[in-house]
């Protein structure tokens, strides 16, 4: 948040107050909800909650991938909704990129958009083989040889890779900050530091008393699992990220990523990486433990373990970084569903809507989500309301100690996988 500006907090809810939407969380799913009905319906009334400050979760703190790419696997699209399904979730998916970006054009927002796409790296012979099946199965994934893929990211023991044109390196804090202060512009209203305490059918009640409206959008991805009767409902993961200082434009002769590509590799424990504007390199990936109850809380942003495997990760990317200090460290969750399913939707009898359950793959998703919630709330049948994620429902995880010793368990055998280069 170092390079975001004021971060000071907006005013709480002063009292009860009555909306005609209410929106919990100032996240990107929340905002681009509020930004959507407002641009559609300028007379609504719309209030958003949120407990700490707009981008407090991972609309501020993820990699900066407004990727094209979709949290649900397209295998398990395409069983429940055919290849149809599974073309139309693209094709959205696919304008979203570039629809985040015409917004933050035309509202002012300069969060560093540079459209590069992403290089995903197959360093080892399995990696390799994961490649050439992703590129049979993926139609906007290109093949590329051991020289193309270097050329794009220079990294070490390069076999090959692919590459999609669909994605845009961001800054995500400045995107969500900007964001947040164009929906002020039109007239929403967003109150920080004001935790919701339960979402029922026509309200949400806080401690300044209820924001009561005919619809309610849960928009609380991660931090879902703090409200009463979800704790179950999503499994909050936390990824990582560092960053370097500015590089030098010698280091960027042989890493490449001229277009700010974003990148990554097809080992099994996600890494993700971009070259920011200012020439650094920011790098993320899991391998922190998932915490007993779903809990979330700011010492588990700071995991000193995984921060220096991501280190290691870096310089064994790219040798020229094993003598650079490293001069930011952060974290945050990420919301997980049983199924690995995002979805979206509103229940039309409680008048209760909710998106998410991105799995990290968040930034377009959530505009996809905002835009699709915008056109239910306010009964417009649409291409995007006929997707087949709208009114998907997960089934919760199991309970603990179950969920711990599952999700665990799981963690602990991609890491094992990966060291083994299977």
């Amino acid at each position: 948040m170092s390079t975001v500006g004021s971060l000071q907090p907006r005013p709480p809810l002063p009292g009860p107050i009555v909306a005609d939407v209410a929106i919990v969380g100032a996240g990107y799913t929340g905002l681009w909800t509020a930004y959507y009905l407002a641009r559609a319906e300028p007379s609504l009334r719309i209030a958003v909650v949120e407990k700490e400050i707009a981008g407090f979760g991972a609309s501020g703190r993820n990699g900066g991938w407004c990727s094209a790419l979709f949290p649900t696997p397209a295998p398990l699209l395409a069983r429940r909704h055919g290849k149809a399904g599974v073309v139309a979730i693209r094709r959205a998916m696919e304008a979203t990129v570039d629809e985040v970006g015409r917004v933050a054009a035309a509202e002012g927002i300069d969060c560093d958009w540079a459209k590069g796409g992403t290089v995903t790296l197959a360093r080892t012979p399995a990696q390799l083989r994961r490649a050439e099946a992703a590129v049979r199965e993926t139609e906007d994934l290109v093949l590329l040889s051991a020289d193309e893929a270097r050329k794009r990211c220079g990294a070490t023991r390069v076999l090959g890779g692919t590459y999609t044109p669909n994605c845009a390196a961001i800054h995500p804090a400045r995107l969500v900050r900007g964001l947040a202060r164009a929906v002020e512009a039109r007239g929403v209203t967003i109150y920080e530091g004001t935790p919701a305490l339960r979402l029922r059918k026509g309200a949400v009640d806080t401690p300044a008393g209820a924001v009561r409206a005919p619809v309610v959008i849960r928009a609380t991805e991660a931090y879902t699992s703090g409200l009463p009767g979800l704790r179950r409902a999503i499994a909050p993961i936390y990824s990582l990220i560092v960053a370097t200082p500015p590089l030098p434009d010698a280091f960027w002769v042989d890493a490449g990523l001229a277009e700010r590509e974003t990148f990554s590799d097809f080992r099994r424990l996600i890494i993700y990486g971009q070259r920011t504007a200012d020439n650094r390199l920011v790098f993320g990936g899991r391998g922190a433990p998932y915490h007993f109850g779903s809990r979330t809380r700011p010492e588990y942003d700071s995991e000193p373990r995984v921060f220096e495997a991501l280190r290691r990760t870096l310089a064994d990317l790219f040798p020229a970084l094993g003598s650079v200090p490293l001069t930011h460290s952060w974290g945050g969750a990420v919301g997980i569903p049983a199924d690995w399913s995002a979805s979206v939707g509103l229940d039309r009898s409680t008048g209760l809507g909710w998106a998410g359950g991105y799995v990290g793959d968040g930034v377009g998703t959530a505009n996809l989500a905002g835009r699709t919630l915008a056109d239910l709330v306010l009964g417009v049948e649409s291409d995007l309301t006929a997707l087949p994620w709208v009114g998907h429902r997960s089934p919760h995880w199991a309970p603990e100690p179950l969920r711990w010793v599952g999700v665990n368990a799981v963690r602990k055998l991609v890491t094992w996988a990966d060291a083994a280069r299977l």
